[in-house]
């Protein structure tokens, strides 16, 4: 079975740092892209941050550039989220993605539970 399971949500205070991370199986991790997506009530779902299935290259959201880096260990089949300096304007459930694309041929991928980052004081 296909699993991406978010952890490390939580409560902080603003300017605060959080790590989630998303643990994947039932898949090759290491052939997936990973992204980090956020929603919040009554908004859509963006875009947080991204990166390659290696961890060459990555981008993220002009909202979180310079707060938020994503990384990954492939050994552990698990992407993280490292969030700091914090904004109330960050809450939101958080998830997890993996997709495999083939430029102008296929693509699939896989979205997690997600996991709550509430920002408040």
């Amino acid at each position: 079975q296909v699993q991406l399971v978010e952890s490390g949500g939580g409560l902080v205070q603003p300017g605060g740092s959080l790590r989630p991370s998303c643990t994947a199986s039932g898949f090759t991790f290491s052939s997936y892209a990973m992204s980090w997506y956020r929603q919040a009530p009554g908004k859509e779902r963006e875009l947080v941050a991204a990166i390659t299935s290696a961890g060459i290259s990555t981008n993220y959201a002009d909202s979180v550039k310079g707060r938020f880096t994503i990384s990954r260990d492939n050994a552990k089949n698990t992407v993280y989220l490292q969030m700091n300096s914090l904004k109330p304007e960050d809450t939101a459930v958080y998830y997890c993605n993996a997709v495999f694309k083939v430029v102008f041929s296929y693509e699939h991928d896989y979205w997690g539970q997600g996991t709550q980052v509430t920002v408040s004081s």
